[in-house]
């Protein structure tokens, strides 16, 4: 073919890393102003119609190296997942790339080549991390998929824990739809829940299941449980490396469970369960007032009258947290959370949650073998401040 895509993306792309459509002509590459032309569309819903997408034009001049068109448009996707994962939990976008060339013929008028257009792919608000190829599918990005996590294997959970985790339902190219996620106890205690028939809707791909006793959805017994599995399966077959919780006993410190969106656009979570510290801190700005009777027949001023007054005070509140004793299998999670852009706290007694935000900069990663057991902390700084400023 004499014109082609050459290069394309992931079936599923995070578009916070790059996102390559390259395109090809083996003809007209020498005729003046010769450009690639891309019509990118985007949407969400329904896969096969794009009749509600938004469309950005691109174009490109040819590489001197391959006379190719490289396209990245990754941040024109990521700037269209502007929603929050915590009201829209299962936000996937649709995309497809509609590219040509042209030429310009005498002194005004363009030739158009014939269209090719690519297939419809999907993107999720998360990054790839180093040394991951760019262009790479989601099951090689992370053993546990479907499972949109980088784990750890084992986890430590309370009873009265809440929380979601995150399944990618929609077929690829190595596994099927998935249909449960199974639940598998120490007490002997098993089942399965049932994901929604996946659909041509891309809000069906990504579907939730609870991870801990405190969801009511939890779906085996509590009784005598000290550790517990899950795992993806599709129809009778498990997909996916499974994930152990294993159960702790509360500590004398008050729980401070933090969740955070990881680099799959989902949430992980945490529990900080030794000592943590709120504090607040006030931001004041103050002006000197004109004292005195000015307007009257004679200067004189009140006793209360201040010389200083604060015209703009606003408030941080801050939570220092610390976690018990973790494997350095966490490591990994806890870079995802120092770079998270959405993180709350949850107020597991009322079912609400606090956003926060980090302000750690930095972590020293530990391991087993040099410092033996580890424990991490962390700085937060609420999202809210003491006063209601609209």
């Amino acid at each position: 073919m004499s014109y082609s895509i050459i290069q394309t993306p992931a079936s599923c792309s995070l578009a916070q890393s790059p996102v390559i459509f390259t395109v090809s002509s083996s003809v007209l590459i020498g005729q003046p102003d010769f450009t690639y032309v891309g019509e990118l569309s985007i949407w969400t819903g329904s896969v096969a119609d794009s009749s509600s997408a938004e469309v950005w034009t691109l174009a490109k001049y040819p590489s001197i190296y391959g006379f190719t068109g490289i396209f990245d448009v990754s941040r024109i996707l990521n700037s269209t997942q502007t929603w929050l994962v915590q009201t829209t939990p299962s936000g996937v976008s649709n995309f497809k790339f509609d590219t040509y060339s042209r030429y310009l013929s005498g002194s005004t008028t363009y030739i158009t080549g014939s269209h090719v257009v690519s297939n419809v792919f999907q993107s999720l608000d998360g990054y790839q991390i180093f040394p991951e190829m760019i262009g790479a599918e989601l099951p090689t990005l992370t053993p546990f998929f479907p499972l949109l996590t980088d784990g750890p294997a084992t986890q430590s959970v309370f009873i009265g824990n809440v929380g979601s985790g995150s399944v990618y339902c929609k077929e690829t190219a190595t596994n099927g739809v998935v249909t449960s996620i199974a639940y598998s106890g120490s007490n002997g205690s098993n089942a399965e829940v049932s994901m929604s028939a996946v659909t041509n809707d891309s809000n069906t791909f990504i579907q939730h299941f609870p991870i801990a006793g405190g969801d009511t959805n939890f779906p085996i017994s509590e009784i005598g449980l000290e550790r517990y599995t899950i795992q993806a399966k599709v129809g009778s077959s498990f997909v996916g490396q499974k994930i152990t919780y294993e159960i702790g006993c509360q500590q004398k410190y008050p729980n401070i469970r933090i969740k955070w969106k990881n680099r799959f656009g989902q949430f992980d979570y945490f529990n900080f369960n030794m000592v943590s510290r709120q504090s607040i801190s006030s931001d004041k700005h103050t002006y000197q007032p004109q004292l005195g009777t000015w307007a009257g027949r004679t200067l004189s001023y009140n006793e209360w009258d201040s010389q200083n007054l604060n015209y703009i005070v606003d408030s941080k509140q801050q939570i220092s947290v610390n976690s018990f004793w973790v494997s350095e299998d966490y490591n990994d999670i806890f870079k995802q959370l120092l770079v998270s852009d959405e993180i709350y706290w949850m107020q597991e007694d009322t079912l609400q949650v606090k956003p926060i935000t980090i302000i750690s900069t930095s972590i020293q990663f530990k391991t087993g073998v040099v410092d033996g057991l580890i424990q991490y902390a962390f700085d937060f700084q609420y999202g809210q401040g003491y006063k209601l400023i609209i």
